[in-house]
């Protein structure tokens, strides 16, 4: 159940030994535990009640027919709130977070200001009609994920048992929005660095669920489609036995993941990390699938990090089929980007990119694969 109207602790038992427990926030929204071996969760939201903002709007650019979401009430949101103040650190005395108990191992909750937002009624998206395209709602899902309850810390310092438990989130929030009829597309996703815009230090993510595809997702859809009907074969698929053919560009892999730069990268680091046995989506990964990402998630994170000695800035996105189509053809991946290129140095999307889409790449992927590899990790 996606919603809950009282504080019953409704669970549901998962992979990996997780277990689920919903409970109800003091705005009705839900929060959802996440948690290995036997734990009680039945803290309440004792925060005042606050009206939930309304919906947005979707405007469609007619000059390139992809949907804005229009959201002004996030103009409010936090806004790098110190430490003693984070929202999403566990409660204690003298913070009411939006987690009422006193400790977490993972947990999920609806977004206090969100991008997009639940209907009250059945909705479709506007037929895209030009300049006369109708204004729509920004109907969907945004949801906050916590990796941990320690605050002073990140996702490649978690132990594999905690990463373990964060990628079980995934596949149950996949599964369980997929459900939704007016969802189109579940974008699982971390931020991590001011560099990027992280407006929260603390360890987490966001999934937002989108009524539409996203354009670059529209694009690789399309792409992938075109490869299928041309060729019989799944575009991903072919891209991975390249580059095991090629090796150069490859930075690890395991029984079940390999790691990669890709061959058009278009950042200074940009790693892709695909399970060798491709599925549309996390629906479709199996366990065994599923305990072997920590180990590789870790690796490849602290690479990137290592590279400088610096933390890095990073994205890290979830790209998977949509709900309802493309799925003979769409496969599961994990794209990481950062746009540092050097210590005290950013890569700025600018003109080029940013203005008109075409990216330059300053740097070879081989040779910043190389610079990856060549990181000694930490013992």
């Amino acid at each position: 159940m996606s919603e809950l109207s009282d504080l019953s602790g409704s669970q549901h038992h998962l992979a990996a030994g997780v277990i689920r427990t919903d409970l109800a926030m003091a705005d009705g929204r839900t929060i959802r535990y996440y948690d290995q071996g036997h734990v009680t969760r039945k803290a309440i939201d004792n925060r005042p009640k606050e009206d939930r903002p309304g919906l947005g709007e979707l405007r469609l650019d007619p000059l390139t027919n992809e949907w804005t979401a229009i959201a002004a009430h996030r103009q409010a949101r936090a806004f790098l709130p110190p430490k003693e103040l984070c929202p999403l650190c566990a409660t204690k005395p003298g913070l009411d977070s939006e987690i009422a108990d006193s400790s977490y191992q993972v947990v999920v909750f609806d977004n206090k200001s969100p991008s997009f937002g639940t209907p009250i009624d059945d909705y479709q998206l506007p037929v895209i009609d030009g300049i006369k395209t109708k204004l729509g709602q920004s109907i969907g899902k945004c949801e906050v994920i916590c990796f941990t309850d320690h605050h002073e810390t990140s996702f490649n310092q978690l132990e594999e048992d905690q990463i373990r438990i964060v990628m079980e989130a995934w596949r149950d929030r996949t599964r369980e929005l997929s459900k939704s009829k007016h969802i189109a597309h579940i974008a699982p996703f971390e931020n991590r660095g001011e560099e990027v815009g992280v407006t929260l230090s603390h360890p987490h993510g966001q999934i937002y669920a989108y009524p539409f595809l996203p354009p670059r997702t529209e694009k690789m859809y399309r792409a992938a489609k075109k490869f299928h009907k041309e060729t019989g074969k799944v575009l991903l698929d072919e891209i991975i036995k390249r580059e095991i053919k090629d090796g150069e560009r490859i930075i690890t892999q395991n029984d079940h993941w390999i790691a990669y730069v890709p061959f058009a990268a278009r950042y200074p680091f940009e790693i892709h990390v695909a399970p060798k046995r491709s599925v549309a989506d996390f629906t479709e990964l199996s366990d065994e699938q599923a305990d072997a990402y920590p180990s590789i998630a870790k690796e490849v994170l602290q690479r990137l990090d290592g590279v400088f000695g610096i933390p890095m800035a990073y994205i890290a996105a979830w790209h998977q089929a949509p709900v309802r189509k493309g799925r003979e053809v769409m496969r599961l991946h994990w794209q990481i980007t950062s746009i540092r290129r050097a210590p005290g140095k950013l890569k700025y999307l600018a003109g080029s990119e940013s203005a008109f889409g075409a990216f330059i790449m300053d740097l070879k992927p081989e040779q910043s694969a190389q610079q990856l590899r060549d990181v000694r990790l930490p013992n």
